[in-house]
């Protein structure tokens, strides 16, 4: 199967970069090279560093960007991005613009044998770097509390005790292995009114996929990385798909853009806290015909943050 996937809020994103044909860019999360691509084109003598952790994804922008110069793809998570960035000679704040795609690809919820899916029957697995425990290895192996924690946290799962007690019962018996096997019994845990509000192992494959892939502990300790590492002048991008994911990017950005945090009956300002970024315009969501175009794309969220001369 062939790794597709289609890039949300396209067009956005590239105008979002305000790119220079002689600057450096960085795509976190190059998938099938969409969004790249779309960069790569924007360039002259510039360069893009298209990062993926999925290695069937680094197969394809190898394939897809083999014969240009201008694009060098490496296969590591964008939580490394200082050591990625430090091996080409790209060092301190050089870069003039990153994009992050925080959306799972088309291709992996599609491929039934990746385990993302609940629509599919495939083994219970959901790593996007195809290394490192497995959703079947937290299913099976976690205990009672932290299999709630984590859909409570992950997931917002207001029936989280009912599946996790099933959950249980069920691996008492024998492992839980598949995709389907989870579906059914998060299905069963569900009152039968509740289940006409969309597929119930939504917030469940949800939430062990953040787990899975530390996505939400990655993200955090990525967006200061990504931030420091631009040039003034620079644009962070950054595309979430649920409220975990845009708090966190809000809260940084916000953090970003503040000032003086002293106390208002102080006569001067004594911490020194300028801003070092602003927000150039407001979040973007994707238009009608998008969403007609690919429903996945209903949650999607661009932020932008601009670095300033502090």
């Amino acid at each position: 199967m062939e790794f597709k996937h289609i890039s949300v809020l396209y067009n956005e994103s590239l105008n979002a970069l305000n790119i220079d044909p002689e600057g450096i860019y960085v795509d976190c999360t190059a998938g099938g090279g969409g969004h790249s691509a779309g960069i790569a084109e924007r360039l002259t003598t510039g360069r893009l560093i298209a990062i993926d952790q999925d290695p069937e994804a680094v197969e394809t922008l190898n394939k897809r960007f083999e014969n240009n110069d201008k694009v060098t793809v490496v296969h590591s998570n964008f939580a490394d991005l200082d050591a990625v960035l430090d091996s080409m000679d790209i060092h301190g704040s050089s870069v003039d613009g990153i994009l992050a795609d925080l959306g799972v690809s088309s291709y992996q919820l599609d491929n039934g044998s990746r385990g993302f899916s609940f629509h599919q029957d495939a083994p219970l697995d959901m790593r996007m770097s195809s290394e490192g425990m497995s959703a079947a290895d937290i299913v099976n192996t976690y205990s009672q509390e932290e299999l709630k924690d984590i859909l409570y946290k992950y997931g917002d799962e207001k029936f989280a005790p009912a599946i996790v007690r099933n959950i249980l019962r069920a691996r008492e018996k024998k492992p839980i292995e598949t995709t389907l096997e989870l579906a059914e019994i998060v299905s069963s845990s569900y009152p039968a009114k509740a289940r006409r509000d969309g597929h119930p192992a939504r917030k469940t494959f949800q939430a062990l996929r953040i787990e899975v892939n530390g996505e939400i502990e990655k993200l955090e300790k990525s967006l200061d990385i990504m931030f420091d590492r631009l040039s003034i002048g620079g644009r962070l991008a950054i595309i979430t798909f649920h409220s975990l994911e845009d708090r966190a990017v809000k809260t940084h950005f916000k953090k970003y853009c503040e000032g003086c945090i002293c106390p208002p009956d102080f006569p001067v300002c004594v911490c020194g806290r300028v801003p070092r970024g602003k927000i150039p315009f407001k979040p973007v969501l994707p238009g009608h015909e998008e969403i007609e175009n690919n429903p996945r794309s209903r949650s999607a969220k661009l932020r932008v943050i601009e670095k300033i001369n502090p």
